[in-house]
Formats: C-alpha cells, structure tokens, sequence
C-alpha cells in the first residue's frame, strides 16, 4: 500500500552514535555487507522509489521467492537500513534515511 504511514518514525542522525576510528569501520563493513547483494540493492532502490511505507510488493518487484525477500530483508533491518511494522498478516518496510546518509558520509571518508 503506497503512502501508508505504519512504519515507526525515522531515526535522527543525532540518535546514532558518533563513530570514529574502529567503531566507524565496523559500521562501514557492517554497511557495506548489507547492501553487498544486488537484490538487497535493488530492495532499497524500491522503497527509495516508493518514498513511504510498502506493504507488499517487493517480492514481485524483486522477483525472488518471498523467503528469499524475507531473508534480504531481515539482513537490511539488522543493519539498520529498512526499518519496519508488523501490520496484520504482513510487514510493511521503510528506508532508515539516517543510516543511509550514515553510510554514504562513512563511504565518503574512503577518499
């Protein structure tokens, strides 16, 4: 369902903690792993896309079987990527945009 809002609130980069030195690399790698998949890539391109809570969907889009797209999608919550609610029979699924830009400035201090 496009535009429901069941997903908790999205973090604040103030929520995460300040990462320097090992701990930012640890979160780099543990960042990096997650999205090291193309179909967990091509997860967060589509809840990108849809800009707000997807209840269903995604296995269709991903065109995978739906344990493999729970699997991924059970690899992206525990890095913190997707965030998500349990709405009646299914899950719906949000972007962690925090964690994104999190990843993208940690991805950044590579060069």
């Amino acid at each position: 369902m496009k535009g429901k809002s069941c997903c908790p609130p999205p973090k604040r980069a103030s929520e995460l903690p300040k990462l320097t030195g090992r701990a930012g690399e640890r979160e780099l790698a543990k960042l990096a792993k997650a999205l090291g998949h193309p179909a967990r890539v091509r997860i967060v391109r589509f809840l990108q896309a849809r800009r707000s809570c997807v209840c269903g969907g995604i296995v269709e889009h991903v065109g995978l079987a739906q344990a493999t797209v729970s699997q991924h999608l059970k690899v992206l919550a525990d890095a913190g990527i997707v965030r998500g609610t349990i709405s009646g029979p299914s899950t719906c699924y949000c972007l962690e945009p925090a964690v994104l830009r999190r990843f993208h400035r940690l991805l950044g201090s590579l060069s």
